[in-house]
């Protein structure tokens, strides 16, 4: 009898034994499922992920084409302003001259006429003299003024080309879109 309580617990061992190892195997095999699921998965998002960054990129590219565009128009019309400013300040200059050189035969004038005349006649021709002066310093300086506020008005369109070129980049970019 003894024998055959021992033949049962090793058949009852076998037989727990073996549906231990089927629902060992189950497990692995749904196991095998879940991680074949898991890279399947990864694969698909880090596609998503890598097309996310591929677009985004190219938009970038797009943006900064635009931007490199409006920046380069911009300091175009500054380059090619600047004869129109140089010009203005040449004739500004020129001007200036030749009021200096009247202004010094006026001076010539004035002095000889007061030779001519008593000392309050000599004392009015060097007031005319300095006021003459004066007005050619003065020439001078409204067109050196004039010249460095049509370069200042030329830098300032330079600018908001450039501010404006600037906006735009950082407006067409997905991170201020989701602002």
């Amino acid at each position: 009898m003894l024998s055959t309580i021992k033949a049962y617990a090793w058949q009852a061992g076998a037989l727990a034994l073996g549906a231990l190892l089927i629902a060992q195997t189950y497990r692995l095999h749904s196991e095998q499922l879940a991680h074949r699921d898991l890279i399947a998965s990864t694969a698909r998002a880090s596609k998503a992920r890598t097309d996310a960054v591929l677009t985004d990129e190219r938009a970038t590219a797009a943006n900064e084409s635009t931007h490199a565009t409006h920046t380069l128009e911009a300091s175009d019309v500054f380059t090619q302003g600047q004869p129109t400013r140089d010009d203005a300040l040449r004739l500004d200059l020129s001007r200036a001259e030749r009021l200096r050189s009247d202004a010094e035969r006026r001076a010539a004038t004035y002095r000889a006429q007061a030779q001519a005349d008593d000392a309050a006649r000599r004392s009015l021709a060097d007031r005319l003299e300095t006021l003459d002066r004066h007005i050619v310093e003065g020439v001078q300086v409204v067109g050196e003024l004039r010249a460095v506020v049509d370069k200042r008005d030329a830098e300032v369109v330079l600018l908001r080309s450039v501010i404006d070129a600037d906006r735009q980049l950082l407006e067409g970019t997905p991170d201020a879109q989701a602002q």
